[in-house]
Formats: C-alpha cells, structure tokens, sequence
C-alpha cells in the first residue's frame, strides 16, 4: 500500500510485511526537467534541487536489537557516531561484510525462513543522520525529499518527525517534508535496514550489499507545477510523420492557467508550438508533425520538448524540458519492427558496478560503458535485473541503445528447487499478499522512465517462476502503455501464464534449441534475453547464434551474460589492491567467482573476449577480394555514407599496400565496390583486409575509428600459371620463411659429440644437449647463451577454464594431467640417425592413460643452427578428449617479449577466433596474462605461422610453422601454477617464460558455463592420432 498518514508511529513489524511497502511515500512521476524560468533552463541549473551527497554522520549495528533507537530525535546527542560517504555502500565502508550469492538466499542454513519473514539475529541497520540548512531558492516553497537508491527498506524522520517507510532498492522513494522542514537546522535521519520482506523478492546474482547507494536531494516546486509528463512520439503515415502527444499532470492548479510549448528538432528550429489555456490537473497537448528525423539505435534523433506553465497575468510559474525521439515498435507479423523494420537485439546484461562504489556508479562509469558499447557494436542493454539509474536512460537516449527495462524483482532462491525440497514454494507466485508490492515496483519503473524513446521493452523481472501476481504486472505495463512490448521469460517454466510476455524468451537455449523452436511455427519472436555465459575464458561458439539471426526472421537477437565482472577492490596482504569475489569475505553461503562472467573487467580494462563480440555483431559484412569487396549492410536505416574504407594487403603478415575510398551501400542491402588495386603475383601469404572507420567524429569514438573489418588470406606459389596451388604452402617455402632469420652465411661443419649421457650437436654459433636419460633437449645455446631451464616436453593439460569445471570436463579428463606430468621416457626406444649435415633424434614416451598410449617426438638439427620438431600423438580408443596437444619450453626470464605471425591481437582459440585477423602482433609474457578473476587457461593464438620469442638484448629464437600454422601461447607460468592459484595475486614470482607450442586445443565453449559442452567440432579427440612440425632457428640481429 501507499498512502499519506500524517500522524502515525512507525513500525517494525513492517519489515515482515509485503503487504507494507511504502508509508507516506509519494507516488511514481516521470524524471523529466523543469526550472523556475527559461534563463535557468538555458543555463541548465536546477536550482530547485539541492542535493544532500556527502559525508552523513552513520552508526552501525548488526542487528535491530543493537541499532542507535532514538537517533533520530532533534537533540540525540551524536557523539560517537562515525561518517560515511553518500551515496555508496555500507559493505564498501568498513561495516559488516560482503557477500556474493548467486540464486540461493543469503542465509541459506543459518536461518531456517519462510517468506515474508526475516532472521532478526543479524539485520544490519544503518543509521544515517545529515544536518542541512535549507538554500535560499528552495525556501517558501513545498519540500520533498528524494531517496533514489535505498537497499533495501528505510524509515526516514525530519527534525524528530516520522516522515515515511520505503521498500524497492532501485527506485526513488520520495517523500514531503513541507510541514517540518525550516530554513536552518535541520537534522534529517535515515535508518536503513539490509534485510526486509523485499529480500525476499531482491534475490539478484549480485553482491549483497545495503545503505543509501543512489543520490538523495531535495526538490522544491513552483506554484504550479507539472508533476508528472507523459510524452509519446509515435511514427503515421508510413513512418514519415510524427504524432506527438504531451499528456500533463499538474500539481497546484486550482485556477486556470496558461500552456506555451514548442518542440524543437536538433539544430533549434521550432517545427510545431502551442498556445492553450488550462484548468484544472490534467492537460494534453497533440499534433502532427511532417517529415520528422526518426529516433534508432542507429540514428538517435532527439526533439526537445519545452513547457511553460503561466498564471493568467502572465507570469511564468515553471519551464519544463524534455526530449523525446519519434519511433514506433510493435508487432508486425509476429516480428518485432523499429519503424517499420524488423529489429535485431545485439545486446548485452549490463550490472551497475564499480569494483569500488558496487552499484553507487558514478556518470564517468556509465559514459564509459555506453562508449564501450557503441564501439563494440552493442545496440541493446538490458538492465538486469532492477532499473537503473536515470541518467542512464537519458545517456541512452543520446547515443543509441535499445532497453529492456528490468523491474526489480527476482525471487530465483524460492522456486530454484520446486520438486526436490519439499514442500516446494515460491513468491510472489499468485500469493494475494504480494500481489501489490510487485505491481507497485513495476508502476515505479514504468512512471520513472516511460519518456524515454530508448526503453523499448518493459520486463517483468527476472527469474521468479509465474503466475497471477506476475501477471498483474505485465496487465499493468499493457494498460498504461501501447507503445512497448512486454518480456518475462518465466513463463517458459510455467506456460499457463502465456499471456505474461509478448516474445518467448530464454536463457541459455543451445542453438539446436532456438532452431527447433522457430522450425515449429511459432506464435511469437525469439529471443535470449540471456546467452553466451562469458565466465572466465569464455564466448566459444558465439557464431552459432548470431548466425541465426540470417536464417530466421524470427529469431530477433540475445543478451550476452553479462557486461562487467562484480569484483571489489581490497587490499592484499603485500598491501596490493586486488580484486576479490564471492568467498573472500569470510561470506558463507557465497557462490565464489560466478560473479566473473563480464566481457569487459571489473576494473574496466577489456577482456579478450570483447574482440569477438565487436566482430560478430558488427554492421557491415566486408568480403575482400582481388579487386574490390562485398559489402553488406545491416543497418536498418542508414547507407554506409558515415564510413569511409581502408582496403589494405599484407604479404607474409607485413603491409605493402593500401587503398581508401568510399561506397554507398542502402540499408538492408548488399552490394559490390571496385578497388583499382595491382595483382599480386610475387609467392608469399597475402591478406585481403577491408575495414570501415568512422568518415567523422561520433558521441562515442573519433573520426578513424574502426567499426567492422573483413578479410580474406591466399597463398600463391608464384608467377606460375598454376592456381592449383593456392590452397597450401610447401615445406621448402617454409623452410626460405626459416632461413631469412639467419645470416646468409655457409654453415660451418656441424660437430657431433656422443657423451656417456648426453649427445651434443653444435655448429658455428649454436650447440644443443640431447639427454638419453632426461628425454629430450637438455640445452640449447646460441651464440654460448643458455635458453631452457628444463627439457622441452610434450603437453597435454591446460589450466581448467570455468566452463571446463562447470561441465566436468577437469574430471572426465583428468587422466590428461597425470599423462602430461608423469609420462615415462622410454630409454631403450631412443633412436639416432646421424646423416651428413643433419643428426635426428626420436623419443618415445609412454603415457599413464588407462588404455596406455604413447606420443612422439622426433628432432632433426641441421648444420646451420635450425632444429627440426615433429610431434606426433597416438590416439587410442577409450581414451578421453584432450585439452590440446604440443610441446611446453620453459625459458629463462629475461626472454619477456614476443612477436607472432598469425591472428590477433587478442587471445583467440579454434571456438573464438572470428573477432581476431591475420598480422604480426607484440606482447610481452605478463600481458598475455588475461586477468580473469581465477587464473585458468588464457593467453592462445590460433593460425600462428611463426612465433618469435625476445630476450632484452634483442636475441631471440623463432618458431616456425611446417606446414599447417600451430597454436601457441607465451605467459609467464606453466599450466599447473595457474590452476594452483585462486587468484591471480596468488601466483608465484615469474622465474622463467612459459612457450606452449601447440598442434591442437580445445575450444573454450560458453553456452553455459554449468555443464554445456564444447561443441564437437572445437574438441580435440583422444582416440585419434594427432602430428603437426615446427622449425626452431636463432634470430639474428
């Protein structure tokens, strides 16, 4: 309920009530602007409100019993009391602890609880008291009070007076002060309970933190005053022409009164005005306006919408502002359209986080992810799972995302186990009690954020079951609003309540899923309002699903989970600051690091990952050619006239030649662009690339910016004749790649030396140490300096990734690891052929596999220094899939550079390798360390046609494909150390550079990351025989 009682004793069996969540509380409004007069709109000051962040005084208590009772009183004496920062969290602040929990509730097994009620031994309270004086522009007017953000209820007073009670962590509670507020002297005090009947309903996959986390200020309003506004610019006549409809709710309008309002397009120009009288609380204004810019992810178009209210002598009383674009989404044969176009969702779960605010996000924070955003080709957001904060709305308005607009309301711990712990329950489900407490959370959002031409999509909530009190809500949405759609995907689990969501929607579907459904002649559009669980080394298969999206009109789209890992910031025990998850905080129950699921760091550095999100959701498709290139246009309303190309070819990784020029490709469409370009006879590896880059400078990058590349790789023999021979380059060719590394000098005579232990090979600046007993390279000097600390080995185990852990996949293979660590030299099986100018030496060894097998490997070292690797697998049947198979070098420290030839820049592997492209790339072993929040598996790149690996001085040593590119990976651990650690601070001091050199890995995967599997294609079986070679030859500078 919510309701106005002006005397009343507040209450603290309300926090055990669903059926009490607000007391005195105002009711929702929009969030648009307004001002005293025009000069301090144009000035954009709002010097009715006073905002009230800063330092509060704040006590602390674990539980209600233990809470500071009279702090609220006029004269309580303070003394004692500590400061905190508003907004921010009182977890974040040196109080009680932090907590991660995914899906159960947080105290799951210490208190034994049933819905609404609450374990009343640990409540943290949070008293929080601001002493304020009242500025000058705000005085002789009505005062309210605005709490944007309070988790998760309050009781607020003013001057000693019980002012209101409020629920619903996420959006504003806000309540009048008039009666009790004065110029000077006021004490305003907040007491802020973590724990209530809405804990129940809040049971988000986040940390669970409490306190005053959004702004709070003080607004005063004019005389007459438009409290709330309802603006819908909608699209007639083909989509040409705008309606524009204003639907005002004044406050203070007991007399007639005046409307002047004008809308303006982006340039200033007036493009339609009003001038009516008033009387009375509502008022609408309405017309039709031709030819009007359309609003779109694409093409954010604004109108700005400008109110002035005056008295009947002509004075002004107030002047309001708000933008709005023109857009129209609807159903249109069971498809979502924009316009008139159907719509396609690549979109994102966005967190409101900082790893040292939690959710008290600050403006650079949300500037910086919707830059990112637009730079990696996200076009949607949806706002998981509560309302964000309102200038994230205005920011994507401005600069083009679409939203789904989450109410707050998750109650995953309650239903999660329906069949298996009984007896089974859920909230709200169709409980009576909670029926308005929901419905009241999504009136709130939608009151708050409906003028918002962003907000495409109103959403039920996340993850709560079904039934009628879901249903309310989405009845709710649908009557108060004809120009959205509605989303809740818990209805898959409950299809009784069909009617609750417009779309069927999913999370985690596998592809087969999705196509099944949509092969079925379905009712309504598809889409994943979560996919792709990036946790940890993750988004293999992206492809799988963003492909769909060409196959079936449909299929409309997903939202990556999710967009920033939740990691705080404390600090180590070296005094480092590091990033610390769910466990760390002595939090039992916590789900540890199933908070690291971003695409882009909890510190805002960019995952890895990123490179293939920006790739497969680019859009423009570029196919080179000899020629010219493909272009085709996914916009859905604009040419490519903003792009301008760059059309470059590189030979053997290193450019040698480039092109710009332009092409108009209409939306929707694809076509052919001629590229006045020489052929290119000369034998090598070309690579055809073509990227478009921004003609001018954007909201979110400057002009130069890359939005999409393409690419195309040839091989060509030479001026021949025979094109046949495209397809593969010869050893020889490889082998002419090897020696340009070298000095073109003769070889001197190489020298043998067969020991008691060891055979030493060596030549004019080269020698290299084969052990019969160790089983394998022992040393290799070049130029008399020693590059390995311990003998090259064969390698079969990766440092277990979160999806290889989520689906057993550590388990089902272990035996890998116990190969690779305790594979037996077979001594009596070496072999040595000594021939002139070359000595090869082959090693067997026999694997701890049940059923045995063994692996390989030959080397082959030549006059002049090169050494020729060829590792060959023999696959058994029974045997498990591998997690990859090569050959690990562990060289000295001081080797902390390397250069590749192959895909890049960012790691790739064989499931996550479309976002990367072929050319010589740098990077230094600790780089290459992705800071995934539990070290595992990173670091790969795929197609590597040659790896150069760099001591400080500038020597170095060259591994060179034969044949077929390998995998590689340069870091500054082995496989082992990283999975030892659980954090990346955990990890030992660097003593050598790890060099995986690899025929095959396994991909990463990522549908989910708690038992779906690598797809077959990405997997590297045991029971096949796996060989691949490589050449190693000393750099010389």
């Amino acid at each position: 309920m919510s309701q106005r009682i002006e005397e009343m004793t507040p209450d603290m069996a309300w926090l055990e009530d669903p059926q009490v969540f607000s007391v005195n509380r105002l009711q929702a409004h929009s969030d648009h602007l307004y001002y005293e007069n025009e000069e301090e709109m144009e000035q954009g000051n709002m010097k009715l409100r006073q905002s009230l962040n800063g330092t509060w005084k704040f006590s602390y208590a674990e539980n209600p019993s233990l809470r500071k009772t009279e702090f609220y009183q006029e004269n309580y004496d303070l003394t004692g009391f500590d400061e905190i920062q508003v907004p921010g969290h009182i977890q974040l602040q040196g109080y009680d602890k932090c907590q991660y929990i995914n899906t159960m509730y947080p105290w799951d097994g210490h208190s034994e609880l049933r819905p609404p009620h609450i374990d009343w031994d640990y409540n943290p309270v949070g008293s929080y008291v601001r002493e304020f004086d009242l500025e000058e522009s705000l005085e002789h007017k009505r005062i309210f009070l605005s709490l944007q953000g309070v988790e998760t209820a309050c009781y607020v007073w003013l001057n000693g007076h019980f002012i209101g009670y409020g629920e619903d962590s996420f959006t504003p509670s806000e309540f009048e002060l008039t009666p009790y507020i004065r110029k000077t002297g006021n004490r305003l005090a907040v007491e802020v309970y973590k724990r209530s009947s809405a804990s129940w309903i809040e049971d988000q996959d986040f940390f669970r933190f409490s306190g005053i986390f959004r702004d709070v200020y003080l607004y005063a309003v004019p005389e007459i005053h438009v409290r709330d506004l309802f603006v819908k610019a909608d699209l007639i006549n083909e989509y040409q022409d705008g309606l524009i409809r204003a639907e005002l709710e004044l406050m203070g309008a007991s007399g007639e009164y005046r409307i002047l309002a004008k809308l303006n397009d982006e340039s200033g120009r007036t493009v339609c005005s009003w001038d009516q009288s008033g009387c009375g609380e509502k008022a609408v204004l309405e017309e039709r306006i031709p030819s009007v810019h359309t609003w779109s992810s694409e093409s954010p178009y604004r109108y700005t919408l400008l109110i002035t209210i005056k008295d009947l002598s002509g004075n002004v009383k107030e002047v309001v502002l708000q933008k709005t674009g023109f857009r129209k989404f609807e159903m249109i044969g069971r498809i979502m359209c924009l316009n008139g176009k159907r719509l396609v969702f690549n979109g994102i779960n966005r967190h409101e986080f900082n790893v040292r605010r939690g959710r008290a996000v600050t403006k650079e924070d949300m500037l910086w992810d919707i830059r990112f955003m637009k730079q990696h080709n996200i076009n949607a957001v949806r706002t998981c799972h509560y309302p964000n904060q309102s200038m994230w709305y205005e920011l994507c308005d401005e600069y083009g995302i679409y939203l789904i607009d989450e109410a707050n309301l998750e109650s995953h711990g309650s239903w999660q186990k329906m069949g298996e712990c009984e007896p089974s329950w859920n909230v709200p489900g169709s409980l009576p009690e909670w029926k308005a407490a929901v419905v009241d959370r999504a009136a709130s959002m939608f009151e708050r954020d409906k003028n918002h031409p962003s907000v495409l999509i109103w959403s039920c909530g996340n993850e709560s079951y079904a039934g009628e009190d879901i249903l309310a809500m989405s009845r709710f949405f649908k009557e108060h609003d004809d120009t959205r759609l509605v989303h809740y995907e818990g209805v898959f689990w409950n299809r009784e309540f069909n009617e609750i969501s417009d779309m069927e929607s999913r999370m985690y579907a596998k592809p087969a899923e999705v196509e099944a459904y949509l092969q079925n002649d379905p009712e309504k559009p598809f889409i994943l309002c979560e996919y792709m669980h990036a946790m940890g080394n993750s988004l293999g298969g992206m492809k799988k699903y963003t492909g769909l999206a060409d196959r079936y009109p449909m299929y409309q789209g997903g939202f990556i989970w999710d967009y920033i890992d939740q990691a705080v910031a404390v600090i180590g025990k070296d005094g480092r600051e590091v990033l610390g998850y769910g466990g760390d905080f002595t939090d039992r129950p916590t789900d540890y690091n199933f908070c690291g699921n971003g695409i882009v760091y909890g510190d805002r550095t960019i995952s890895p990952k990123a490179q293939e999100v920006k790739f497969l959701y680019q859009y423009l498709t570029l196919e080179p050619e000899q020629g010219g290139v493909w272009i085709r246009n996914k916009h859905m309303f604009c040419t490519t006239e903003r792009y301008e190309f760059i059309y470059t070819v590189l030979k053997d990784g290193r450019p040698i030649w480039k092109a710009r020029f332009e092409a108009v490709i209409p939306p929707m469409d694809r076509g052919y662009s001629s590229v006045d370009m020489p052929e290119f006879k000369e034998a090598g590896e070309y690579a055809y690339q073509v990227s478009a880059v921004l003609k001018e400078d954007a909201l979110w990058a400057k002009a130069g910016f890359e939005t999409a590349f393409g690419e195309q790789v040839i091989k060509r023999p030479g001026d021949s004749g025979d094109s046949a021979d495209l397809e593969a380059e010869t050893k020889s060719e490889m082998e002419t790649k090897t020696k340009s590394v070298c000095r073109k000098t003769e070889s001197a005579p190489m020298t043998i030396i067969h020991g008691d232990v060891n055979i030493g090979v060596g030549g004019r600046d080269f020698h290299v140490l084969f052990s019969k007993q160790e089983g394998g390279i022992v040393s290799l000097r070049y130029d008399g300096k020693e590059w390995i600390t311990r003998p090259p080995m064969p390698v079969y185990w990766r440092a277990v990734t979160d999806n290889d852990r989520g689906n057993q996949f550590d388990i089902d293979s272990a035996v890998w690891m116990g190969a690779g660590m305790f594979q037996r030299f077979c001594k009596k099986e070496l072999e040595i052929i000594e021939e002139k100018d070359r000595i090869t030496f082959s090693y067997n060894y026999e694997l701890t596999t049940v059923p045995k097998t063994r692996t390989q490997v030959t080397y082959t070292v030549t006059a002049d220094g090169k050494i020729r690797v060829k590792a060959h697998y023999y696959g058994k049947q029974g045997l498990p899939e591998l997690p990859l198979f090569g050959m690990r070098f562990r060289f000295m420290d001081d080797a902390d550079s390397f250069e590749w030839y192959g895909k890049g820049p960012d790691e790739n592997y064989c499931d996550r390798g479309d976002g990367a492209r072929l050319g010589i790339y740098r990077c230094t072993p600790q780089e290459n360390l992705s800071r995934y929040l539990v070290p595992q598996e990173c670091g790969n790149r795929t197609g590597v046609r040659w790896l150069e690996v760099k001591r400080r001085d500038g020597n170095g040593i060259r591994f060179t494909a034969d044949g077929e590119p390998f995998e590689m990976s340069v870091l500054p651990y082995t496989a082992e150390e990283m999975e030892s650690a659980l954090h990346i601070e955990e990890l030992p001091p660097v003593r050598y550079t790890v060099v995986n050199i690899l025929g095959k890995q396994r991909g990463v995967g990522g549908d989910d990351s708690w038992g779906a599997p690598v797809y077959p294609e990405y997997c590297v079986s045991g029971e096949e025989d796996i060989e691949f070679e490589f050449v190693i030859a000393k750099i010389v500078i």
